[in-house]
């Protein structure tokens, strides 16, 4: 019953994003209300991916090395500051289209490192091949992007410190809820 949970978590969490390229009128009639409903539908597949996670037993697949913690977190770091305003705001990822997405690339890719087992395949993989599939739908539904204006050195600076302090949280949040995701 957790597969089932876990795949249809992963699979609520495609429609929403994916919502307003596959159907781009019916997301144009509902208007300023959709944000709302996209949002709980967001949300909801949050709960419903945690929900099937925990309930799946564990599937041994590989053992990842002890030393892929390091490359974890140095992976969510990055992902943290692609995922800040750095982007718009500083100058070091002024030029890149897609930072978020990519942060979140990231992300899913440090995940899959550290896990050995099916649920977090289906889970972290699932998330990664979404991810994907939104910079090439993006891509593809608008071919011309312009970069915006560069900002400037000290809002990265700055976006990074933040980034370092938010990973200390996350990770502090983390290992109360689970695992713990720094090195002992």
């Amino acid at each position: 019953m957790g597969w089932i949970i876990l795949i249809l978590g992963v699979a609520l969490w495609w429609l929403p994003h994916l919502f307003k390229r596959i159907a781009p009128g019916r997301r144009a009639q509902m208007g300023d209300k959709g944000k709302g409903v996209i949002a709980v539908a967001i949300l909801a597949s949050i709960v419903v991916m945690v929900i099937g996670y925990r309930m799946t037993p564990f599937v041994h697949v590989w053992a990842p090395p002890a030393f892929t913690i390091h490359i974890n977190n140095l992976l969510v770091l990055i992902a943290i500051y692609m995922m800040s305003p750095a982007p718009k705001k500083g100058r070091v990822l002024a030029g890149m289209r897609h930072p978020m997405l990519t942060g979140f690339s990231l992300w899913a890719v440090a995940h899959l490192l550290v896990n050995g087992d099916l649920a977090s395949i289906i889970l972290f993989g699932g998330l990664l091949v979404w991810a994907l599939v939104e910079i090439v739908t993006i891509n593809r539904a608008e071919p011309h992007w312009v970069a915006p204006t560069p900002g400037t050195f000290g809002k990265d600076a700055m976006f990074f410190v933040a980034s370092i302090v938010l990973l200390a949280v996350i990770g502090w949040i983390h290992g109360w809820l689970g695992p713990w995701p720094f090195p002992s």
